[in-house]
């Protein structure tokens, strides 16, 4: 089988981690299947930035991982926890070579990201992938900690950010009543999100509410100057996807230079913050969200629930 996959020096790579993977195993059920994983895998590559942060948060160090988003390779809130660790190509293109030689005996994946290359990922080791991303982050870090040997810390830990949810969600009272506008710039791109994001999935657990242009159970939507106004709200909070020529800012500045924009009343009131882009979205891990919450925490003046 192996052979029709890959072919030369790789396909014989694969076979020698497959004379050394550990005998005892346990069924993990995930969105391609069933998979035998280890009981204690002891060298794990995970292929999304999400998946990396629910490792990190359970106190397990892959030995190999996709780039960040954002960063050189890592981003910057998780970049000291991940200095030994192989960088194993990106979410969508990932480096196999490197993967093979890492030995891994378990993978943790995205079938959103790599469906395509399953069978491949599932004869070097067993591979376990999460269904979906962007708002299923908590459903994905029970999956991938479960199927390390960290499923109870795992629950702990999301158990633990619930918790401090719950306090802020206390803390706010009527501020709660703020309808929060989420806006991101990219390069030559603008979009408005909704409540089936990283972020929108968050507010929503504290309790705001969003503008009727955002209230929806989707993701996101790119738009054009004209909609300006559909970033109405009481507080603007808006993140930039900068990956280092500057196009990004360039973006940012344009926009938030336009009279539409400076006539949202929002701006007028002084209520407008820039955020981390890996923070509020492209980081998606329980790391990045307890970063939000503190965010918030900042915005509105609040002691830390931490």
């Amino acid at each position: 089988m192996i052979k029709h996959l890959m072919s030369g020096g790789l396909a014989a790579a694969i076979a020698l981690v497959l004379l050394a993977a550990p005998a005892a195993a346990r069924d993990i059920t995930h969105a391609m299947g069933v998979t035998d994983v280890p009981g204690h895998p002891q060298r794990i590559v995970v292929l999304t930035n999400e998946g990396t942060e629910a490792l990190l948060a359970v106190g397990i160090t892959p030995v190999g991982a996709v780039k960040s988003w954002l960063g050189d390779p890592w981003y910057d809130h998780i970049a000291d926890d991940m200095a030994d660790v192989t960088v194993v190509g990106e979410e969508s293109a990932v480096n196999l070579e490197v993967l093979v030689a890492l030995e891994p005996d378990l993978i943790l994946g995205n079938k959103m990201r790599h469906e395509k290359i399953y069978e491949q990922l599932s004869a070097i080791a067993p591979t376990v992938l999460s269904e979906r991303l962007r708002g299923d982050w908590k459903v994905n870090m029970a999956l991938y900690t479960d199927a390390a040997g960290a499923g109870e810390a795992g629950q702990a830990a999301l158990a633990a950010f619930d918790g401090r949810v719950a306090k802020l969600h206390e803390a706010l009272g009527d501020a709660l009543k703020d309808k929060i506008s989420i806006a991101r710039f990219m390069a030559a791109q603008t979009r408005i999100y909704f409540k089936d994001s990283f972020s929108g999935l968050i507010l929503d657990e504290i309790g705001f509410a969003r503008p009727t242009s955002q209230d929806k159970p989707e993701f996101a939507e790119e738009i054009t100057k004209e909609r300006i106004p559909e970033f109405e709200g009481d507080r603007l909070i808006y993140f930039t996807y900068e990956t280092g020529d500057g196009a990004a800012d360039s973006q940012t500045a344009d926009w938030t230079a336009d009279p539409l924009w400076q006539n949202l009343d929002v701006v007028k009131a002084g209520k407008v913050y820039p955020v981390s882009d890996a923070i509020w979205n492209t980081a998606g891990g329980i790391i990045a969200a307890n970063l939000l919450l503190d965010d918030v925490e900042t915005i509105y003046g609040l002691e830390s629930t931490r």
